[in-house]
């Protein structure tokens, strides 16, 4: 099959595009390598990429395009010149607090970027789009676990509105062009070469420095955290299942939250060494609470993500101490 893959140079995507390429499909990875981190995390998993295929004589099975999702004409020549047969996307400007300061920035990336996406699927004949939503669209409700039939009208952040809105938007796609869309509603996904604007990577950072690191709601938060492994198996086997309607949202998350002081010990004992914590009351666009029910994940795909917060956070800290000495 010949994919595009969004994202490519971000967490998720660049695991994503070195498993189909593994697998032996064609991938075109697709990024604009911006500045919201460090873009040499960025490039040096575009790097891993091309070192992991390359000891299995497949570098021809990947390559890499740096082009914003906002250009239009680029996005609709490449859709045209390309064909791709499938396509995910996960490219998006992510943060729930950044899309505070920063609103513009989701508008380009997640609104008009999602945009490009479906018209260049609705152009040419694209057999399948699977892209990224997120468990922040079920904001603040007090029902748990989540349900993909819960209703989620009220989004406590931008952030989690235009994730909303690329679900409608997909929805409308997938009504009036019969085109096949998968939204998957990511519920907290760390593990190495994470982002370095989340909770494990900053704590991680600040645990291993010494540093203070701020505990908010006075710890009373819980987070349902999914191992990145478990992600990429999930969104492999869901874009090449035949989805049964033109239209579908599904949860990816490990069906386990955890308590923010249990994840904090967790990270305690994997770096050996006890954090100091500042005790801070909620941040604004916040929630209290993330849970995935996956009974349809594991209908449609029949996977679950299993792993244990104490393994992950075992295998993230073992990678950021070798990736930054």
């Amino acid at each position: 099959m010949k994919f595009l893959v969004t994202g490519a140079a971000g967490f998720i995507g660049s695991r994503v595009a070195e498993e189909l390429a593994l697998q032996g499909h064609e991938v075109v990875g697709l990024d604009n390598l911006n500045d919201y981190y460090d873009p040499n995390l960025k490039l040096a998993r575009l790097d891993r990429i091309q070192n992991l295929l390359a000891q299995h004589n497949a570098t021809s099975n990947f390559r890499f395009i740096k082009m914003d999702l906002a250009d239009r004409e680029g996005i609709a020549e490449l859709f045209a010149t390309e064909q791709f047969q499938r396509v995910i996307h996960l490219a998006a400007q992510a943060g729930v607090r950044y899309s505070i300061d920063n609103p513009m920035a989701y508008v380009d990336s997640n609104l008009v970027g999602m945009m490009t996406i479906l018209e260049g699927c609705r152009h040419n004949k694209v057999e399948h789009l699977v892209y990224a939503s997120s468990s922040s669209v079920y904001g603040n409700q007090e029902k748990v676990p989540f349900s993909e039939d819960d209703r989620v009208d009220h989004p406590i952040s931008l952030y989690a509105a235009t994730k909303k809105a690329n679900e409608l938007m997909a929805h409308t796609y997938s009504h009036l062009y019969k085109l096949p869309t998968t939204g998957l509603r990511f519920f907290t996904v760390y593990g190495p070469w994470g982002r370095p604007d989340m909770a494990p990577f900053k704590f991680t950072k600040a645990i291993l420095e010494g540093r203070t690191i701020d505990v908010y709601n006075y710890g009373k938060l819980q987070r349902d955290f999914t191992y990145i492994d478990d992600i990429v198996e999930g969104i492999v086997r869901i874009q090449d299942c035949s989805p049964s309607s033109s239209y579908a949202i599904l949860n990816i998350g490990n069906n386990q939250p955890v308590a923010l002081e249990d994840f904090i010990e967790a990270i305690e004992i994997a770096t050996a060494k006890k954090a100091i914590k500042n005790y801070l009351p909620m941040q604004a666009g916040d929630v209290y609470q993330t849970y995935a029910d996956t009974e349809k994940l594991e209908i449609i795909c029949g996977f679950k993500p299993s792993t244990k917060l104490s393994m992950g956070m075992d295998m993230f800290c073992k990678w950021f101490r070798s990736y930054y000495k």
